[in-house]
């Protein structure tokens, strides 16, 4: 497979939004080759009054080295037999298969997502897990997947999805490459929660206590942090800098420290010949052995061959 021949499939019903996030993240010709697919090549409607027609059929999908399902206007809607046999065949091949949004209703008419961990926007989850009972719906999630199938919840969370997507197979600095063209944030967990209850921190200016702690963090990723740590360096109680954080950020401390640890490493093995052992030490993890199964978890793949294949 190809992992920069890259199936967007739309048919009746597609969100023009999120087809336009696909085409948008992709857009680059010279490093990919996307693909717009769909039944029979005939034109489709998308939401919105808009008509596209698919380069290819859906055939096409086959050759991918992934396939995109854009998110739905109607979630419930009867979707043509020709595109769920298109879905489950390439899910059968191998090719990993990725929706946004109510995309994920499409997935698990194709049956894809039975015994699976997936998501969607928070306002359509509990239908998902009515419809469909044998998925596993995670409605706090921005997204989720095991490497074959992802789900991604809502508009920006499809964003976010598309982006880590670009960055597992083309590393780091391309996706921060295409985050700055599209003036959005390079990097968001998955695991970050859909609804923050406070997205901006009441005090914005120099004396925000949980951004001091986090610059404090970043500057030294190196050093052994706590959450007792970052709360003082916020100068807070431990329990009140953990709920605010989580209320600010979308995700507790100790997680959103170990995926800026994971993001500095693939920085690192991209941009210098530090040996593994001391990129380990410089982004906290201490030992080629603690980064590996960290980094296997996110990544998908060990800090070496992530080299091999990103260096450069």
């Amino acid at each position: 497979m190809n992992p920069s021949r890259v199936g967007c499939l739309v048919f009746d019903g597609v969100r023009a939004f999120d087809y336009a996030v696909v085409s948008e993240v992709w857009s680059d010709r010279r490093a990919f080759d996307l693909r717009v697919c769909g039944p029979d090549g005939a034109r489709v409607r998308l939401g919105g009054g808009l008509e596209r027609v698919p380069d290819q059929g859906l055939d096409a999908l086959l050759d991918c080295g992934l396939v995109l399902v854009p998110g739905v206007t109607d979630p419930l809607a009867a979707r043509p037999p020709a595109v769920l046999d298109a879905l489950r065949r390439a899910h059968a091949r191998g090719i990993p298969v990725a929706s946004l949004c109510a995309g994920a209703f499409v997935l698990a008419e194709a049956g894809l997502l039975d015994g699976r961990t997936a998501t969607t926007h928070w306002a359509l989850a509990d239908r998902l897990a009515r419809t469909y009972p044998r998925v596993d719906v995670r409605p706090e999630v921005l997204f989720t997947g095991d490497g074959a199938i992802w789900t991604s919840a809502g508009v920006a969370a499809g964003i976010d999805l598309c982006l880590h997507l670009v960055r597992t197979s083309h590393g780091q600095r391309t996706a921060a490459g295409i985050a700055r063209a599209m003036v959005t944030a390079p990097f968001r967990a998955g695991g970050q929660a859909q609804f923050i209850p406070t997205p901006v921190p009441e005090d914005t200016g120099a004396d925000d206590p949980l951004g001091r702690a986090r610059t404090a963090v970043l500057a030294g990723l190196d050093a052994p942090w706590t959450v007792r740590r970052m709360a003082d360096a916020a100068l807070m109680s431990e329990r009140t800098f953990a709920r605010r954080f989580v209320e600010t950020t979308g995700t507790p401390p100790l997680r959103w420290l170990l995926e800026q640890r994971v993001l500095a490493a693939q920085q690192l093995l991209e941009e210098t010949d530090l040996p593994v052992e001391q990129v380990a030490v410089r982004t906290g993890f201490g030992s080629a052995v603690s980064l590996r199964p960290a980094f296997v978890r996110r990544i998908g793949v060990a800090p070496r061959e992530y080299r091999r294949a990103f260096r450069g």
